[in-house]
Protein backbone atom coordinates (compact mmCIF):
# COMPACT_ATOMS: atom_id res chain seq x y z
CA UNK A 1 0.00 0.00 0.00
CA UNK A 2 2.85 2.37 0.81
CA UNK A 3 4.49 1.81 -2.59
CA UNK A 4 1.25 2.75 -4.36
CA UNK A 5 0.90 5.94 -2.31
CA UNK A 6 4.52 6.83 -2.95
CA UNK A 7 4.10 6.31 -6.71
CA UNK A 8 0.95 8.43 -6.76
CA UNK A 9 2.69 11.19 -4.81
CA UNK A 10 5.64 11.19 -7.26
CA UNK A 11 3.23 11.43 -10.20
CA UNK A 12 1.36 14.29 -8.51
CA UNK A 13 4.63 16.14 -7.88
CA UNK A 14 5.68 15.68 -11.52
CA UNK A 15 2.29 16.97 -12.66
CA UNK A 16 2.58 20.05 -10.42
CA UNK A 17 6.08 20.81 -11.70
CA UNK A 18 4.90 20.33 -15.29
CA UNK A 19 1.95 22.66 -14.70
CA UNK A 20 4.15 25.35 -13.13
CA UNK A 21 6.71 25.01 -15.92
CA UNK A 22 4.04 25.34 -18.60
CA UNK A 23 2.51 28.34 -16.84
CA UNK A 24 5.95 29.97 -16.56
CA UNK A 25 6.53 29.47 -20.27
CA UNK A 26 3.12 30.98 -21.06
CA UNK A 27 3.92 33.97 -18.84
CA UNK A 28 7.27 34.42 -20.60
CA UNK A 29 5.52 34.28 -23.96
CA UNK A 30 2.96 36.85 -22.78
CA UNK A 31 5.72 39.20 -21.64
CA UNK A 32 7.55 38.84 -24.96
CA UNK A 33 4.35 39.49 -26.92
CA UNK A 34 3.49 42.63 -24.95
CA UNK A 35 7.06 43.90 -25.26
CA UNK A 36 7.06 43.43 -29.03
CA UNK A 37 3.47 44.20 -30.02
CA UNK A 38 1.52 47.16 -28.74
CA UNK A 39 -0.69 48.96 -31.24
CA UNK A 40 -2.92 51.98 -30.61
CA UNK A 41 -6.26 51.37 -32.31
CA UNK A 42 -8.20 54.61 -31.83
CA UNK A 43 -6.29 57.90 -32.37
CA UNK A 44 -8.55 59.88 -29.99
CA UNK A 45 -7.54 57.46 -27.20
CA UNK A 46 -3.84 56.64 -27.77
CA UNK A 47 -3.60 55.16 -24.26
CA UNK A 48 -5.80 52.25 -25.42
CA UNK A 49 -3.38 49.87 -27.12
CA UNK A 50 -3.94 46.38 -28.38
CA UNK A 51 -1.45 43.80 -27.15
CA UNK A 52 -1.60 40.01 -27.50
CA UNK A 53 -0.47 39.20 -23.92
CA UNK A 54 -3.90 37.76 -23.12
CA UNK A 55 -3.47 34.95 -25.67
CA UNK A 56 -1.10 32.83 -23.52
CA UNK A 57 -3.15 33.74 -20.45
CA UNK A 58 -6.31 32.40 -22.08
CA UNK A 59 -4.51 29.25 -23.23
CA UNK A 60 -3.33 28.72 -19.63
CA UNK A 61 -6.86 29.33 -18.39
CA UNK A 62 -8.26 26.65 -20.70
CA UNK A 63 -5.50 24.23 -19.69
CA UNK A 64 -5.41 24.79 -15.93
CA UNK A 65 -8.52 26.73 -14.93
CA UNK A 66 -9.52 30.23 -13.87
CA UNK A 67 -7.16 30.56 -10.89
CA UNK A 68 -4.15 29.80 -13.08
CA UNK A 69 -5.39 32.42 -15.55
CA UNK A 70 -5.68 35.07 -12.84
CA UNK A 71 -2.21 34.24 -11.47
CA UNK A 72 -0.68 34.56 -14.95
CA UNK A 73 -2.61 37.80 -15.50
CA UNK A 74 -1.21 39.27 -12.30
CA UNK A 75 2.40 38.38 -13.19
CA UNK A 76 2.24 39.57 -16.80
CA UNK A 77 0.40 42.76 -15.84
CA UNK A 78 2.98 43.58 -13.19
CA UNK A 79 5.90 43.10 -15.57
CA UNK A 80 4.11 45.01 -18.34
CA UNK A 81 3.11 47.97 -16.19
CA UNK A 82 6.25 48.46 -14.13
CA UNK A 83 9.09 47.01 -16.17
CA UNK A 84 8.21 47.14 -19.87
CA UNK A 85 5.76 50.01 -20.27
CA UNK A 86 6.35 51.92 -17.06
CA UNK A 87 4.21 54.84 -18.17
CA UNK A 88 1.01 52.93 -17.39
CA UNK A 89 2.11 52.25 -13.80
CA UNK A 90 -0.42 51.30 -11.18
CA UNK A 91 -3.44 52.40 -13.23
CA UNK A 92 -2.45 50.25 -16.21
CA UNK A 93 -1.71 47.37 -13.86
CA UNK A 94 -5.09 47.58 -12.13
CA UNK A 95 -7.01 48.00 -15.41
CA UNK A 96 -5.27 45.01 -17.04
CA UNK A 97 -5.69 42.78 -13.99
CA UNK A 98 -9.40 43.60 -13.70
CA UNK A 99 -10.12 43.26 -17.44
CA UNK A 100 -8.24 40.02 -18.04
CA UNK A 101 -9.23 38.46 -14.71
CA UNK A 102 -12.91 39.01 -15.51
CA UNK A 103 -12.37 37.26 -18.83
CA UNK A 104 -10.32 34.40 -17.31
CA UNK A 105 -12.67 33.75 -14.43
CA UNK A 106 -15.79 33.35 -16.54
CA UNK A 107 -14.01 31.57 -19.39
CA UNK A 108 -12.20 29.19 -17.05
CA UNK A 109 -15.26 28.32 -14.96
CA UNK A 110 -17.42 27.71 -18.04
CA UNK A 111 -14.80 25.57 -19.76
CA UNK A 112 -13.95 23.47 -16.70
CA UNK A 113 -17.65 22.97 -15.82
CA UNK A 114 -18.16 20.28 -18.45
CA UNK A 115 -16.57 18.13 -21.11
CA UNK A 116 -13.51 19.97 -22.51
CA UNK A 117 -14.59 20.18 -26.16
CA UNK A 118 -13.73 22.76 -28.81
CA UNK A 119 -17.38 23.86 -28.83
CA UNK A 120 -17.27 24.45 -25.06
CA UNK A 121 -13.96 26.32 -25.43
CA UNK A 122 -15.46 28.60 -28.10
CA UNK A 123 -18.50 29.28 -25.91
CA UNK A 124 -16.34 29.95 -22.84
CA UNK A 125 -14.02 32.29 -24.76
CA UNK A 126 -16.92 34.28 -26.23
CA UNK A 127 -18.54 34.62 -22.80
CA UNK A 128 -15.20 35.60 -21.25
CA UNK A 129 -14.63 38.25 -23.94
CA UNK A 130 -18.09 39.70 -23.31
CA UNK A 131 -17.44 39.70 -19.56
CA UNK A 132 -14.30 41.74 -20.17
CA UNK A 133 -16.21 44.27 -22.29
CA UNK A 134 -18.99 44.71 -19.73
CA UNK A 135 -16.55 44.87 -16.82
CA UNK A 136 -14.42 47.51 -18.53
CA UNK A 137 -17.42 49.79 -19.10
CA UNK A 138 -17.83 50.07 -15.33
CA UNK A 139 -14.12 50.23 -14.56
CA UNK A 140 -13.55 52.98 -17.15
CA UNK A 141 -16.36 55.04 -15.64
CA UNK A 142 -14.51 55.00 -12.32
CA UNK A 143 -10.80 54.86 -13.20
CA UNK A 144 -10.53 56.85 -16.45
CA UNK A 145 -11.75 60.14 -14.93
CA UNK A 146 -9.05 59.80 -12.28
CA UNK A 147 -6.32 58.78 -14.73
CA UNK A 148 -7.12 61.23 -17.54
CA UNK A 149 -8.51 64.04 -15.42
CA UNK A 150 -11.75 64.03 -17.43
CA UNK A 151 -15.30 64.03 -16.22
CA UNK A 152 -17.53 60.98 -16.06
CA UNK A 153 -19.60 62.60 -18.84
CA UNK A 154 -16.50 62.64 -21.07
CA UNK A 155 -16.00 58.93 -20.40
CA UNK A 156 -19.67 58.19 -21.11
CA UNK A 157 -19.25 59.98 -24.45
CA UNK A 158 -16.25 57.69 -25.20
CA UNK A 159 -18.04 54.42 -24.34
CA UNK A 160 -19.76 53.62 -27.64
CA UNK A 161 -17.29 55.05 -30.15
CA UNK A 162 -14.04 54.03 -28.41
CA UNK A 163 -14.04 52.03 -25.16
CA UNK A 164 -16.54 49.28 -26.03
CA UNK A 165 -15.17 48.71 -29.58
CA UNK A 166 -11.59 48.66 -28.26
CA UNK A 167 -12.40 46.01 -25.66
CA UNK A 168 -14.43 44.00 -28.21
CA UNK A 169 -11.51 44.05 -30.65
CA UNK A 170 -8.89 43.20 -28.02
CA UNK A 171 -10.88 40.46 -26.27
CA UNK A 172 -12.26 39.07 -29.53
CA UNK A 173 -8.92 38.89 -31.32
CA UNK A 174 -7.09 37.40 -28.34
CA UNK A 175 -9.86 34.86 -27.75
CA UNK A 176 -9.89 33.83 -31.42
CA UNK A 177 -6.13 33.22 -31.48
CA UNK A 178 -6.25 31.39 -28.13
CA UNK A 179 -8.99 29.15 -29.54
CA UNK A 180 -6.85 28.33 -32.57
CA UNK A 181 -3.76 27.34 -30.57
CA UNK A 182 -4.92 25.98 -27.21
CA UNK A 183 -5.45 22.35 -28.34
CA UNK A 184 -1.96 22.33 -29.86
CA UNK A 185 -0.45 23.62 -26.59
CA UNK A 186 -2.55 21.12 -24.65
CA UNK A 187 -1.15 18.26 -26.76
CA UNK A 188 2.39 19.53 -26.14
CA UNK A 189 1.77 19.72 -22.38
CA UNK A 190 0.31 16.21 -22.35
CA UNK A 191 3.10 14.79 -24.53
CA UNK A 192 5.62 15.62 -21.83
CA UNK A 193 3.72 13.48 -19.35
Amino acid sequence: MSAINEAMERKSTRTDVRKLTTMAMLVALGVILVALIEVPIFPPAPFLKYDPADIPILVGTLLYGPVAGVVMTFVISFIQSFMIHGSSGIVGFVMHVIATSAMCLLCGFLYKAGEPTRKRAAFALVCGALAMVVCMVGVNLVVTPLFMGRSVQDVIAMLVPIIIPFNLIKAGLNSAVAFLVYKYVEKLAQARQ
